[in-house]
């Protein structure tokens, strides 16, 4: 990727040759702190808006191009008139609206102040994670680049100005931890399947151990004894060996005190093994292991910023390949619990990948609770498009949890269904089960799949198909891996679990 964007916090000032942004309401009058430094911009601004037919509303902006009477290279003039609703300005999609409308600067000057009222440190340290999200790239692979080019131009540095700056600087921090978990998770999807294989992802998990984490890995041998037999069922058409990898971080005053357990699905690439996918999209089956990615992320968030909480993250990775020792439709896995599976389509793989990860991490961790992240299925963004991941839980007060940080964050989830009429559905006459109930609900039974592997413990099962990967792009998100769940489970274990 990209290097991150370069931000700053200062005190209030006026401009210095770079890019000047200031925030209106419908009566055009920028703050009076933003007054006494810059000077009266309101006959500027007032002459230009009326021009431009520009009222100030929040995602509109101003661009006046060498500003009469001021240093700077234009004045960027940013709407925050509150909408019919009265919703409450979200600091982070601002800040990400205001770097899509800076493109061509090499500097910008941020005089962060309401026009009426006041913005406080977080407000902008808020407003500069936006600026950070919304600044990434993933450009490693392009060999001519083009410096001029909005696309893969370099980023401007950004100087947040505010009368909160020390404050700002502090909760920034935390901030910014949490961006670069974004960033990771991001870059993990939008790595090329040849390059990022589950052996890869492994070794990459292990830099995380710099921040304090421990990493383990399970190869296919140790995951043989222990009877994993779905999840190397998946991955026994490739060439690429399957790998299990825990990432520990024991932030909380009591080291031994019961984790909260987040398991990944990680399919590196699914072809859809011997009942194989059509060619058309493909390609981008190379991000089937975002909630894996999610996992690598938020472990990287929480460390650090040294959350107090003990969370282990599992992620279970293979690869998805037709070959002569694929495993077949027809075929009966016995998982690590003891269930049996009988394989009606081997594209329907992530739910046996999880199965043993989630069998597994309760065996080894003995959680407070547990959520798994997975591209799980075509049917989830059916039901919901690209805009909601699909929350199945069996404990009310955790997916209230899930949906209140959702809420917070802009990761929104939609809660569905789960119970025995759709059980019944994954009901085989040969075996425990079977791996796929049909076309009807689908994303429900792939849940009730997975909860036959979760005993009693509090679980919740997210299905990131729709938003994962090929979401569409917003004020903070430019990239096709969007790095989602990452916010959304920090907010839930800040706002819920740390000590």
């Amino acid at each position: 990727m990209s290097a991150a964007v370069k931000i700053s916090f200062g005190s209030l000032a006026a401009p210095k040759g770079g890019a000047y942004v200031v925030f209106v309401g419908a009566d055009m009058k920028p703050a009076a702190a933003v007054t006494a430094e810059a000077g009266d911009l309101e006959p500027l601004i007032r002459a230009a808006a009326k021009a431009a037919n520009f009222k100030g509303a929040q995602r509109t902006a101003l661009d006046i191009l060498a500003p009469a009477g001021l240093d700077a290279s234009r004045l960027l003039v940013v709407g925050v008139a509150p909408g019919k609703d009265n919703a409450p300005l979200d600091f982070v999609m601002l800040g990400g609206f205001v770097f899509g409308k800076t493109a061509g600067a090499t500097k910008v000057e941020v005089a962060f102040e309401a026009p009426a009222g006041s913005w406080d440190g977080a407000a902008a340290a808020d407003f500069a994670l936006g600026l950070r999200m919304r600044g990434y790239k993933f450009d490693k692979y392009k060999t001519k680049k083009k410096e001029n080019d909005d696309e893969n131009g370099a980023a401007p540095d950004f100087v947040v100005g505010s009368g909160h700056a020390q404050a700002a600087r502090a909760a920034a921090h935390e901030r910014f931890a949490v961006a670069e978990g974004v960033e990771i998770a991001r870059d993990l999807v939008n790595e090329p399947p040849n390059v990022l294989f589950p052996t890869e992802f492994a070794d990459r998990a292990k830099a995380l151990e710099k921040l304090g984490v421990e990493v383990a890995a399970l190869d296919e041998k140790e995951m043989a004894k222990l009877g994993m037999n779905a999840l190397l069922g998946v991955g026994r058409g490739s060439a690429r060996d399957s790998r299990l990898v825990t990432l520990r971080w024991n932030g909380a005053r009591a080291k031994r005190g019961k984790p909260i357990v987040v398991v990944g699905k990680g399919v590196c690439f699914d072809s859809g093994g011997l009942s194989i996918k059509p060619a058309a999209g493909m390609e981008d089956m190379k991000g089937d292991m975002g909630g894996a990615a999610c996992v690598a992320g938020l472990l990287h968030a929480l460390a650090a910023r040294k959350a107090k909480v003990n969370v282990v993250g599992v992620v279970g990775l293979v690869e998805n390949m037709p070959d002569g020792d694929a495993i077949r439709p027809g075929d009966i896995l016995t998982s690590m619990s003891g269930q049996t599976i009988e394989i009606i389509n081997t594209d329907a793989e992530g739910r046996l990948v999880l199965s043993d990860a989630l069998w597994y991490a309760q065996e080894t961790f003995k959680p407070r609770l547990m959520i798994d992240l997975a591209t799980l299925t075509g049917a989830i963004m059916i039901a919901l498009g690209n805009e909601y991941a699909g929350l199945f839980a069996n404990n009310d007060e955790l997916a209230q949890r899930i949906v209140a940080a959702g809420e917070a964050t802009g990761e929104k989830v939609w809660r569905m269904p789960l119970g025995q009429p759709y059980d019944k559905l994954i009901d085989s006459k040969i075996a425990d089960m079977k791996n796929t109930g049909g076309r009807h609900g689908g994303s429900i039974t792939a849940a009730q799949f997975l909860q036959r592997f979760v005993k009693d413990t509090p679980w919740a099962h997210l299905d990131v198909a729709g938003v994962a990967m090929g979401s569409p792009s917003s004020d903070i998100n430019p990239s096709w891996g969007s790095g989602w769940g990452v916010r959304l489970l920090n907010r839930l274990i800040a706002d819920s679990y740390e000590d």
